[in-house]
């Protein structure tokens, strides 16, 4: 029998807002955050699109940590600290080894890696900065939040491209299971809005010009942006026993690979995720009220996507309630699994479906009811959150009310 893990914390920031609330909030109202990027460092891009954190909020993270932290970093870890504050979370002596963190990056601390490239190629100096290789690995944003929140228990990075968050929450899910932990923090984080990655994504001629546009007949791409997403983990007991307030029920877990091309998608691999993670959660398909789709927005991705669910869940596919919510944050590669998790708890909560903003042309591949541009009331008992990504990694998620 499994051991039940609910979520007692969320945290986030991303272009929308920069926490959890603020977060919803714009997700419930259909407003979408993308837009011109203003940053003056990404010099001679062709697509200037994105959606960034305009402004930090006050963090009080301590001078000394964050000149060794790149950004990626420091978001994941004011995001960590947010969810560990709403979810009471009180390390100390006796339980700080049984407490870890898993965050999930699609990439890493880019900004440092330019930063060097630049003063050492461009500007002719001979060293790089001292905080160069702590900044930069992967595994840093973990290891950020381990220290500022005093997890001393299973603490790594984990990568994936845009499953990372999923992969992520669903390892810390595993270390609760397998005893290892008994509290987890666990989600994603990137800040890929970097002229280097930037310069990378155009190649691929994936971006859209304009916006996001999810199913819409007439999407052109996806959009990047930056973010960082968390979300405390717990058995059923552990919260029940230190009074914590319960948000909802990680149901289950679904994993597969296409093992068929690094960046084109398979619709086997997305419905095979889907099936192990209803079997997993012991769900059938018309349980399932909410699908927050990995809806990029490019042609390919919602067509297979689309046809994935219509698969897995037959004639209910037609009922369920679907929306893409990186019409609104962007495709925050790392992040996007976790900040999307915020919409799937948020929804159960409130019984909200947010919408698929900027959605303008029906689609025939895209016929399922994808909320366009407006949130919908809906009793929400089971959401399950799909993310797909280069390297044909797959990871989805089902959380559940309690």
């Amino acid at each position: 029998m499994h051991k039940r893990i609910v979520i007692t914390g969320i945290g986030g920031l991303c272009g929308l807002g920069t926490n959890a609330p603020a977060i919803w909030n714009e997700m419930r109202a259909g407003r979408s955050a993308i837009g011109a990027i203003d940053n003056p460092l990404l010099h001679d891009l062709k697509v200037k699109v994105g959606c960034e954190i305009k402004a930090l909020p006050e963090h009080g993270i301590d001078r000394k940590q964050v000149v060794s932290m790149d950004r990626f970093s420091l978001l994941a870890t004011i995001a960590a600290r947010e969810a560990a504050q709403q979810a009471g979370l009180n390390p100390h002596a006796a339980n700080t080894y049984r407490m870890g963190t898993i965050v999930g990056v699609g990439v890493c601390g880019w900004e440092a890696i330019e930063e060097n490239y630049r003063a050492i190629l461009l500007e002719g100096k001979n060293r790089a900065g001292i905080f160069t290789v702590p900044k930069v690995m992967p595994g840093a944003a973990a290891g950020h939040v381990s220290m500022n929140l005093g997890l001393r228990g299973p603490v790594f990075g984990i990568t994936s491209a845009c499953s990372s968050s999923n992969h992520a929450i669903a390892s810390a899910v595993d270390q609760i299971r397998l005893g290892r932990a008994d509290v987890m923090v666990a989600g994603g984080t990137d800040a890929p809005l970097v002229w280097g990655i930037l310069k990378g994504w155009e190649a691929l001629r994936v971006l859209s010009p304009d916006t996001c546009r999810p199913f819409s007949a007439d999407r052109q791409g996806l959009v990047l942006g930056e973010g960082a997403g968390m979300v405390v983990l717990e058995t059923y007991e552990h919260a029940m026993a230190r009074g914590a307030a319960i948000l909802a029920e990680i149901a289950g877990v679904g994993l597969s690979a296409d093992a068929s091309d690094i960046v084109a998608p398979t619709i086997e691999g997305p419905e095979a995720a889907m099936r192990f993670c209803l079997v997993d959660a012991g769900l059938n398909p018309e349980d399932v009220d909410y699908l927050n789709a990995h809806g990029t927005g490019t042609k390919a991705n919602d067509q297979i996507e689309t046809a994935a669910i219509k698969r897995v869940f037959g004639g209910h596919a037609y009922k369920l309630s679907i929306s893409s919510t990186k019409s609104m944050h962007a495709h925050c590669l790392g992040a996007s699994g976790a900040l999307e998790m915020i919409a799937c708890v948020m929804a159960i909560h409130q019984g909200i479906v947010p919408p698929t903003a900027n959605y303008r042309e029906a689609d025939a591949d895209c016929d399922l009811d994808i909320t366009p541009n407006v949130a919908r009331e809906r009793a929400v008992r089971t959401a399950i959150s799909n993310s797909f990504a280069f390297g044909g990694t797959n990871a989805v998620l089902a959380v559940k009310a309690v």
